[in-house]
């Protein structure tokens, strides 16, 4: 998913194993995540999406002065979904602190580790059934 100010943006999902960008997408104040090879299309995360930056995190709350986060690896999410007309794409660190995705410093480079598990619902309730194999019984072991 992409946040609600890049609508007016082309946009692509995620894939495994590439290289993604932070950027300042054009006609927009926002930042967010783009292919290496096209910084004009904004590359779309699912919540539970997890990265790996080669450097620790940088960020800014748009001020001189940027911060860093002591990890390189975060989990995509969202936060505050309930409140209209804010960014609520961030990268969750290891230590449970958020940092919005528009507050990433650009520049800086992430490869995306896994994506998460997508199925239709019908197919996450069903639990799949483990039968003994009469071939082989089992025999306990001996206590003591």
């Amino acid at each position: 998913m992409c946040d609600y100010s890049l609508h007016a943006v082309a946009t692509r999902p995620a894939e495994v194993g590439e290289t993604i960008v932070t950027t300042t997408f054009r006609g927009t104040s926002t930042r967010g995540f783009a292919s290496e090879a096209d910084l004009s299309v904004a590359i779309c995360l699912l919540p539970g999406t997890e990265l790996a930056f080669a450097d620790n995190v940088r960020y800014d709350n748009r001020w001189i002065w940027t911060r860093t986060v002591n990890s390189r690896v975060g989990k995509f999410g969202k936060i505050d979904p309930h409140i209209p007309d804010r960014h609520h794409d961030a990268i969750e660190f290891p230590d449970g602190k958020y940092v919005l995705v528009t507050q990433l410093v650009e520049g800086q480079r992430a490869t995306v580790l896994q994506l998460p598990v997508t199925q239709p619902v019908g197919e996450r309730e069903h639990k799949p059934e483990i039968i003994a194999d009469s071939r082989s019984p089992v025999t306990p072991l001996p206590l003591g």
